[in-house]
């Protein structure tokens, strides 16, 4: 019982109750001597009453008023001249004296303490004011063991009866805590276990019932929790069919791009001016999509390879990726310029810097085109003492809310009507396996703007 949280409250309540009828008792046993005494103090006054008839009494008659008074003696001081005495024969010297005038509520407390824990019968003398003003002072004399005897009787009464008041108040609890709290738990671990047999089948996710407040959040947060577990389980199922069905697509579009590598090769042999111009950036293309598609099956066994970092030139790979792009602006009003010295060397995957700087611009491209309006793309880089810094701006519509917070999301944070969102994953993915950064740094309706940080390191 001690392990489940039913029994350990039913016992904890046990408990508590009578701790607090403890602190009960004490006063009550404290105010139960002090109604004795009290009676007997009023039974004596009235005893001592006859004396008011005939100021002598036969000593039969004084000993039955003394004995059903339960007292030994009785002095009533009616006034500063006058008092009545009945007297008896004592058993032995007053042991001590008693004082209800002045007692304060601790010091009955301790008296009645007292005279539980002390066993043997005393005499005691207790002084007190006579009931309805029936004269100045009472003082009466009895033995302890009628006190004592009713005292434990009290006592014992007390103790049943707060044995029976908590438990009966723990087993209401009890019952209670088993409909209100336990019962409600129990169905929530039960909707967890069933849940983790299948976290894909949304059936399985639970609905908040509880009326309890601290239930139902607690049930709303499962449920939030579920859901996005499952979200992320159906998620991760359809990229793991979209992997195999892009390994398999770039499989034959490599063994394509291949062929189409080849006839390329014969192109370069032409003398016409317009094709020797063309061919070479037409078989620079070819051979970063036979490279792009190898790194696709790649990705499918393993990340992203490792970059090889060598210096390269980054006004040349940024004015190829610019050619390329005016080749998809065709008559469309967008310009597109670069601020690049031409002497400014980087620390990089020349390849992996072709991919980042593609994905941002084709982004931007894609993003003026798509609002219909004219537009400017450009790129600028500059040297720090210890980082190279690129910044891709242009004059679009800037990105949509959905994109900004999934910014780096693959497959979420898609900048236009049916993106996918990879653009911005991967670039970010592949300037961090250079150990550099891709911020955002602005985006509202005047444009985006976005920084590559590369830091310099060693460069041998």
């Amino acid at each position: 019982m001690m392990n489940s949280l039913s029994g350990r409250f039913l016992i904890l309540t046990t408990v508590f109750v009578m701790l607090a009828e403890v602190l009960i008792f004490v006063p009550s046993i404290a105010r139960y001597r002090e109604d004795f005494l009290l009676n007997r103090l009023e039974r004596a006054q009235i005893a001592s009453l006859a004396l008011l008839a005939d100021d002598m009494i036969d000593s039969e008659l004084e000993a039955e008023l003394l004995l059903n008074a339960g007292v030994f003696n009785v002095v009533l001081r009616r006034d500063e001249l006058r008092q009545l005495v009945l007297s008896s024969p004592m058993p032995g010297e007053v042991d001590v004296t008693f004082d209800l005038r002045e007692a304060t509520a601790l010091t009955l407390i301790r008296d009645a303490m007292s005279r539980l824990i002390e066993t043997e019968n005393e005499t005691i003398r207790v002084i007190g004011n006579p009931f309805r003003d029936g004269g100045l002072l009472i003082e009466i004399t009895l033995d302890t063991d009628d006190l004592r005897m009713a005292m434990i009787d009290y006592g014992l009464r007390i103790l049943a009866l707060s044995a029976v008041i908590s438990v009966f108040t723990a087993g209401l609890l009890f019952l209670a805590v088993r409909v209100l709290l336990v019962k409600p738990i129990k169905g929530v671990v039960g909707h967890m276990q069933s849940y983790a047999k299948a976290p894909e089948d949304a059936r399985r996710i639970i609905t908040p019932t509880a009326r309890v407040t601290e239930l139902r959040e607690a049930e709303e947060a499962l449920q939030s929790l579920q859901t996005q577990l499952t979200q992320a389980l159906k998620q991760k199922e359809r990229l793991a069919q979209l992997g195999g069905a892009v390994a398999r697509v770039s499989h034959d579009l490599r063994n394509i791009l291949t062929s189409a590598q080849l006839f390329t090769d014969r192109i370069e042999m032409s003398e016409d001016p317009s094709v020797k111009r063309m061919a070479p950036k037409l078989v620079n293309s070819i051979t970063r999509a036979v490279s792009l598609c190898e790194s696709t099956l790649a990705f499918g066994r393993a990340e992203e390879p490792a970059p090889v970092l060598t210096l390269v030139n980054l006004a040349e790979i940024v004015s190829d990726v610019l050619d390329s792009e005016r080749l998809a602006i065709g008559d469309f009003d967008l310009s597109l310029s670069e601020e690049v010295p031409g002497s400014l060397m980087v620390r990089a995957d020349p390849e992996q810097m072709h991919r980042i700087l593609s994905n941002l611009v084709r982004n931007a491209r894609q993003a003026i085109i798509g609002a219909g309006r004219s537009g400017e793309i450009n790129i600028a880089a500059r040297a720090s003492d210890d980082a190279w810094f690129i910044d891709v701006t242009d004059t679009g519509p800037g990105l949509p809310p959905k994109a900004k917070e999934h910014l780096f999301q693959p497959f979420q944070g898609g900048a236009r009507k049916g993106g996918s969102g990879l653009g911005l994953a991967i670039a970010e993915e592949l300037v961090r396996g250079h150990g550099g950064s891709l911020s955002l740094l602005k985006t509202d309706e005047t444009g985006t703007a976005f920084r590559i940080r590369l830091p310099m390191g060693e460069m041998t």
